[in-house]
């Protein structure tokens, strides 16, 4: 048999995988690198753009030696990228004037509130479904260009770029001929009209933004350009299957109808269901592209959260509070309940539905009796609240009732997670047996987008295996422990 392959780019806020994909969707290579978090002060998170590529390049070359019996066989690479972290460089040298600002970064949270006092919050949700948040892409922009000595006189001039991760590894790979996003990452940027499908000129202006930097905006499965690093160990192959990493989870994930419903658990966690049409977001709540796919678009409405895998990061490496993460488990599951401790994790501010950036984090409910086990144990529990919170919202907001989970992601190997989830939501949860969800979902875009399939009805035959959670608490202990949860939540709020 002819096998043939598809090679994706993971990159996410944490690090940098390579994965090799067959014509069955199984991963059958890879390898990961990370690359260092830099925090200048408190709120503030960036990463170095050279030290990103130069970690893709090496996973790149990295897998393909391991591999070298099919990498001649790997038809298309593809990109999925953690969202909203954008990057300004010089088009004629590739220098990044700045460090790449972080979908975590809070630094324009103050820029947020002057928007939104100016009265733009009204005008920008209608035409990009989002709201004005430090989490977006567009005031990060606006505080590199107004920050950073004379790169305001140089983006004028039409002399810099700007783009999202996904941007700036097609730019790099290509050896700067291809300046491109997709519809899903130009969706998160608070520039892009999800209506016309264009970059808009009114919230250009607003975010006092030059056109001439803009990427263009393309479908998910286009061909974007051909490979032109000489440093890759790979030949010229096509780039498609660009995708954001939560969007491309809800793909892989196959949620194709109305109402499917994933969460992506990494550093934070996106619950998204798939609508089809646009639907208007409200309270706290945002809607964005789902995919571009066959020269149309899908819409999805999803509830950020800033803060899940990185509480048990935090809690492991800043606390020390257990030395690995089935130790966690092991500690958290011994207990018979929270013993009244819940844990907030705002670090960097409340997502939905609180939209709270200015919100700190708290324990609360400490007694003489807790012990590191209750601290442990809020950690995760605040994992499954802060996804009940978006749930809630989503049938509020939508009347639609998610009936079931899929979820993905590192910390679905956490059984007393998930079955702390599917308790506390009171429906089966979904686990994939495969963890990297986003890739797949690239994967398959980029397949599609090759002919290595045809059709997303060849993608729903391929294997998909998974393990269930269904709730075992009852309602009454149920509605205790979220009740709760809201009061330690609510004794916090700024």
């Amino acid at each position: 048999m002819n096998e043939k392959y598809i090679l994706v780019i993971d990159q996410s806020t944490s690090g940098t995988k390579a994965l090799i994909v067959d014509q069955q969707g199984s991963v059958v290579a890879r390898k990961t690198g990370s690359h260092k978090q830099i925090y200048p002060q408190s709120g503030w998170v960036e990463h170095d753009p050279i030290e990103i590529y130069e970690s893709v390049k090496a996973a790149i070359n990295a897998i393909a030696e391991s591999n070298q019996k099919i990498i001649d066989k790997v038809k298309a690479l593809t990109i999925t990228n953690q969202r909203e972290t954008v990057i300004v460089w010089d088009k004629q040298t590739g220098e990044p004037v700045y460090n790449a600002i972080i979908w975590q970064c809070r630094r324009t949270a103050s820029m947020c509130t002057f928007l939104k006092d100016k009265g733009y919050e009204e005008k920008v949700h209608s035409k990009t479904g989002l709201t004005i948040d430090p989490y977006f892409s567009a005031t990060k922009v606006k505080w590199i260009l107004d920050n950073i000595s004379g790169v305001r006189e140089r983006a004028e001039n039409g002399d810099l770029l700007l783009g999202t991760i996904d941007s700036w590894l097609l730019w790099k790979l290509t050896n700067g001929n291809v300046h491109a996003t997709d519809v899903t990452n130009a969706s998160r940027t608070l520039l892009f009209n999800i209506n016309s499908l264009n970059w808009d000129d009114e919230l250009l202006e607003i975010f006092d933004i030059p056109k001439l930097m803009l990427p263009e905006v393309r479908f998910s499965d286009d061909i974007y350009g051909f490979i032109q690093d000489s440093e890759l160990l790979l030949p010229k192959i096509p780039i498609s299957g660009v995708i954001g990493d939560s969007q491309a989870a809800l793909f892989a994930q196959r949620c194709f109808h109305k109402g499917t419903a994933k969460a992506t658990f990494g550093t934070g966690t996106s619950v998204m269901v798939f609508t089809e049409e646009l639907v208007d977001a409200k309270d706290g709540l945002v809607t964005s592209i789902a995919w571009g796919l066959n020269k149309e678009v899908k819409y999805a409405l999803e509830g950020i959260i800033h803060t899940t895998g990185d509480i048990i990061k935090w809690m492991k490496d800043d606390l020390t509070l257990f030395d690995d993460f089935d130790e966690a488990e092991s500690l958290a599951a011994m207990l018979e309940d929270n013993g009244g401790v819940y844990l907030v994790p705002a670090f960097v501010g409340l997502g939905a539905p609180y939209w709270s950036p200015n919100t700190r984090a708290g324990i609360t409910g400490i007694s003489r009796n807790t012990n590191k086990s209750h601290i442990i144990r809020a950690g995760l529990e605040s994992i499954v609240y802060q996804v009940k919170d978006v749930i809630q919202l989503i049938y509020q907001d939508t009347n639609v009732a998610v009936k079931e989970l899929k979820v993905d992601g590192g910390a679905t190997s956490n059984a007393f997670l998930m079955q702390f989830l599917s308790d506390v939501l009171g429906i089966k949860v979904i686990v994939s047996n495969v963890s990297e969800l986003s890739a797949l979902g690239s994967a398959y875009l980029g397949g599609l987008g090759i002919k290595l399939w045809n059709s997303i009805e060849e993608i729903n035959q391929l294997r998909n295996e998974q393990h269930i959670f269904e709730p075992k608490m009852t309602q009454e202990t149920r509605e205790q422990f979220y009740s709760e949860w809201k009061h330690a939540i609510h004794s916090l709020l700024i």
